[in-house]
């Protein structure tokens, strides 16, 4: 797949039926932990009143915010589909 911002991925997975159709997941980089954590985009949600971010609850009912900018992985039926060449935060 060609290098598209995540932002236009994201809508793609999330609207265009025919090319959602598969497992992805999201690998995002937690600043706490200090590594990529993957987690299944049908864990995600996508506020409306926040564009720029996803919020995903965890294992003991905490919500975070994670800013797009923030996805380093994207994979599909365990492929990696995508990811942000390194030293680029956008």
């Amino acid at each position: 797949m060609r290098t598209v911002p995540i932002h236009e991925l994201l809508n793609r997975i999330r609207w265009d039926a025919e090319f959602a159709h598969g497992n992805f997941e999201l690998g995002y980089f937690d600043r706490v932990e200090e590594r990529i954590i993957v987690v299944p985009f049908a864990e995600i949600s996508f506020p409306r009143e926040d564009p720029q971010a996803f919020r995903l609850v965890d294992g003991e009912g905490r919500i975070h915010r994670v800013p797009f900018h923030r996805v380093r992985e994207v994979y599909k039926d365990g492929q990696r589909i995508w990811h942000r060449p390194e030293g680029k935060a956008a």
